[in-house]
């Protein structure tokens, strides 16, 4: 064994000798280490270093909400709530108000294209086509953004109700404005921007035909929108909030903007109708002393100055009148009236009409008129005679505008609808034919509310037997004296006047007289109204003497009309509710409760308003100059 040992000891030494040569000194540590652990060592600090001189440099940043962070980035913005993201957006653009880097609302952007002219413009080009050589300048909002790279953005734009691609590549960039000094970090949905670019359309990769964009130069920020703007997907349809917020409205759904469009169209038609036959197109007051014109209940206003009741009118009517008698022989007027009654699917509080009065016509006269009128604008608008009509209850009218239009006489309709037979219409405005009516609604189950007149319950009668058979339009004719305070007795039976109204899917469109010049007659008229004011009547009329006047001064034979604007624009919009076609709707007061918190842009970023003595308005300079 002993001879043994020197041999063992002598084999260990090469062994230990080879494992100190494949260790490696830590320079950190001063251990000798194997060359794998020492590479390991070495790459979790160089980690580490890096991780430090990260946090120095954010160190030095200014400190951001988490959530503000994500929204300054664009990131996970559509999951903040809106009053988060209002509040985040407000202080991101207030810091440009004041550092002007870039102004957020500069004062002018010059346009020479707008989208709709672009897109017919431009429409030809191939799959990979552009004309580098022609600037297009374009004013859009962003309604969609797309960030495929740092140097690679789209931006889907709507403008006149067009939507168009922007494509913003780095190399495109223009080089007075270079790429990273354009404003793409701090653009989102909804803001208005303005457009440098060229024409061109895409070469997808996939294939296809490519889309008609805009390649744009330059990008700057016109106008942005501080609150979150309804995605896409969602739409923004809740009717209560498209009435209230008819700007978000049109920014949103396209139909919104063509049927205003469409109300437009209508307007210019009827206005060049007129004026083409040689129509002279007057403004009557709107603040009158009597609410005369028509049968209606007027809101009142006071003025305080002259310490004088006013009434807001109702019908420009007698005024159009004295203007005839003064020998302006065609006149119209397109504008507004205010009724203080109810409110639902068809009427509005503040609503337009178009009245004309043409002298040496009569009833016949203005019946044609109104069927070529209404008619033709049906064909230009619609490019057909036939429309359809969907009512709320989901009722399909198809009406037939085309002339000519079904007539109907009032007293033998209703005859024929009650099986009764009416007394003389020159004896309706007798006791005993206002029982002789009342037994009838009786009869035939028709509710009326009081006061319980003659031509309330014929009015009453006619709307649930006549005009429920109104679908294409209708003219209904032959109305008693007692319903028409301002129209001519009927040439040939007593008791009637000549006076038609228009019907369409059972809703009255124009109403139109022979009108009444005869002023002995015009005054018995206002004093049989006052008698039915009296009775409790509020939309009966007043004796208004300045027009009785202007009769005893001669009106020459005159047919005149009046039609409602909003309730044709209804049925050629399709639309069953006259609130679609008004730009803001009559809405009722809700009590919006602001939440704890809650704050406006100016309180976010706390401006103050100016001491009102720091002021000088207007006014206080006109009344300055004025006294000097």
């Amino acid at each position: 064994m002993a001879d043994q040992q020197p041999t063992e000891q002598s084999a260990a030494a090469p062994a230990a000798q080879s494992v100190t040569e494949n260790l490696h000194k830590d320079p950190v540590t001063g251990e000798m280490i194997s060359k794998s652990e020492l590479k390991r060592r070495q790459k979790q600090r160089e980690t580490e270093e890096k991780k430090k001189a990260k946090a120095a440099k954010q160190a030095t940043l200014p400190v951001q909400p988490k959530k503000e962070k994500a929204a300054a980035a664009g990131a996970g913005e559509e999951e903040l709530n809106p009053n988060q993201y209002f509040e985040i957006r407000s202080r991101a653009i207030n810091q440009l108000r004041q550092t002007k880097q870039p102004n957020p609302y500069p004062h002018k952007f010059h346009v020479n294209y707008k989208l709709p002219q672009y897109v017919d413009d431009f429409k030809q080009l191939a799959r990979g086509q552009v004309e580098e050589d022609k600037e297009i300048r374009v004013g859009v909002r962003i309604m969609s953004m797309r960030v495929s790279s740092t140097s690679l953005r789209f931006y889907v734009c709507k403008a006149e109700g067009v939507t168009l691609q922007i494509m913003c590549q780095k190399e495109n960039a223009s080089e007075s404005v270079p790429w990273d000094q354009q404003p793409h970090e701090l653009l989102r949905r909804g803001d208005w921007i303005g457009v440098v670019g060229f024409p061109g359309r895409t070469a997808p990769k996939k294939g296809g035909d490519g889309e008609l964009s805009i390649f744009a130069k330059e990008i700057l920020l016109l106008s942005p929108c501080l609150r979150q703007l309804p995605t896409e997907y969602y739409g923004f349809k809740d009717q209560e909030q498209r009435y209230r917020q008819r700007f978000l409205d049109l920014a949103i759904n396209d139909a919104t903007r063509e049927t205003l469009i469409t109300r437009t169209k209508i307007v210019k038609y009827i206005r060049n109708y007129f004026d083409t036959r040689d129509f002279l197109e007057v403004q009557t007051p709107m603040m009158n002393k009597i609410a005369g014109g028509a049968t209606a209940r007027p809101f009142k206003t006071f003025h305080n100055e002259l310490g004088m009741e006013l009434y807001m009118r109702i019908a420009p009517e007698l005024y159009l009148k004295e203007l005839v008698v003064g020998g302006l022989e065609r006149v119209y007027e397109i504008g507004r009236q205010f009724r203080n009654e109810g409110i639902d699917l068809t009427h509005n509080p503040e609503f337009t009409t178009c009245e004309f009065y043409q002298a040496f016509a009569d009833m016949y006269d203005t019946m044609d008129m109104t069927e070529e009128l209404v008619s033709e604008l049906v064909y230009s608008i619609k490019g057909s005679y036939k429309t359809q009509y969907h009512t709320q209850s989901g009722e399909v009218f198809e009406v037939n505008w085309e002339k000519p239009w079904r007539r109907v006489e009032m007293i033998p309709e209703l005859e024929k609808a009650t099986g009764e037979k009416f007394p003389p219409a020159d004896t309706l405005h007798t006791d005993e034919a206002n029982q002789f009516l009342r037994n009838v609604l009786k009869k035939m189950k028709v509710e009326c509310s009081p006061p319980l007149t003659a031509s309330r319950m014929i009015d009453k009668l006619v709307g649930e037997f006549i005009e429920e058979t109104a679908i294409s339009p209708t003219f209904i004719m032959g109305h008693p004296e007692i319903m028409s305070p301002l129209a001519k007795y009927h040439r040939s039976i007593p008791g009637l006047c000549e006076r038609f109204e228009a019907f369409v899917c059972k809703k009255e469109i124009c109403n139109a007289y022979t009108e009444l010049n005869d002023p002995f007659d015009q005054r018995m008229r206002f004093e049989e109204q006052a008698s039915q004011k009296a009775q409790g009547d509020d939309e009966a009329q007043l004796i208004d003497e300045t027009f009785c006047q202007a009769l005893e001064y001669g009106l020459p034979p005159t047919g005149g009309w009046g039609m409602g604007i909003d309730r044709l624009v209804m049925f050629l919009t399709d639309h069953y509710s006259i609130k679609e076609v008004l730009t803001f709707p009559f809405m009722k007061d809700v009590e919006e409760q602001k939440k704890p918190g809650e704050k406006t842009a100016a309180e976010i970023v706390g401006i103050e308003p100016k001491p009102e003595e720091g002021i000088r308005t207007y006014f206080d300079v006109v009344r300055s100059t004025l006294s000097t």
